[in-house]
């Protein structure tokens, strides 16, 4: 039941749903029984912390309080909640714990779980790329992508696009045009929802009239990288990163930098 409504509810927010999307997430919020036992105890800490993390929303349980409980799952839930736990810590900006957290997982995982894998993966390549350590980032979105491209599972490559910073442009829109193209469908849509939750929910205004692109380039600038950077990164010139930035102070109604620092990392 957890699953299955913290499923539901992220595909309404593609849908638009967003009443369907607050009603299934509602469902998985709720505080946990005494009569629970301990394996149902920790799959509900587990799927209502990631239905706020994943909205970038405040955790309603600690990770103290899951510890105890986490023995009690299966391998291929204790992987995603390694996830959870590293998109948290990546959140916080604890870029080194998050990356440490999704590695340790894959490295003593025992079966295959090739959607907590593709998870921790994304990740784990997020946490890379805050570090500034572009070449392990690619490495574990190749990884990443050789789980998602056989079975079409894009979307999750879709729902972690802004996270990415540009990975998925640099190694997915030469190589594979088909895909990316519909990445970036899945990207407008899913954020179009997710920002109809997050917006209200957090009080954060995130924007909602840049282009992928243009919110790439943005979080770049925001994490000190230079137009030049930017472009070898992203593979244009540092004219376009140039006129793509002054579209988004444009659109966003600032002038400098410190400015889009203060507007998207807040």
């Amino acid at each position: 039941r957890y699953s299955a409504c913290l499923i539901c509810g992220y595909a309404s927010l593609s849908l638009n749903r967003i009443a369907d999307a607050r009603r299934c997430l509602a469902g998985i919020l709720d505080t946990p029984t005494d009569e629970e036992s301990p394996a149902v105890h920790a799959t509900h800490i587990l799927f209502a912390s990631a239905a706020s993390v994943l909205l970038h929303l405040p955790s309603p349980h600690s990770a103290e309080e899951f510890y105890p409980l986490a023995a009690h799952l299966p391998e291929g839930l204790r992987l995603f909640a390694s996830y959870v736990m590293a998109h948290a810590l990546y959140l916080r900006g604890e870029y080194g714990r998050s990356l440490g957290m999704a590695e340790n997982a894959l490295i003593m995982k025992q079966g295959s779980y090739p959607i907590s894998e593709l998870f921790l993966h994304l990740s784990a390549s997020m946490a890379c790329m805050s570090l500034r350590d572009i070449d392990a980032a690619k490495t574990h979105f190749g990884a990443a992508w050789n789980i998602a491209r056989p079975d079409g599972l894009i979307e999750l490559i879709g729902e972690h696009h802004g996270l990415l910073q540009g990975l998925i442009e640099a190694c997915l829109k030469t190589q594979y045009p088909d895909d990316f193209a519909r990445i970036i469908e899945i990207t407008y849509r899913f954020s179009y929802g997710w920002r109809r939750i997050h917006n209200p929910d957090s009080g954060e205004d995130v924007a909602d009239d840049l282009t992928t692109t243009e919110f790439t380039m943005a979080m770049l600038a925001c994490r000190g990288w230079t137009n030049a950077e930017i472009a070898r990164h992203m593979e244009v010139s540092p004219g376009t990163v140039k006129n793509r930035l002054s579209g988004v102070y444009a659109k966003l109604g600032i002038g400098t930098r410190a400015e889009l620092v203060a507007h998207m990392l807040r």
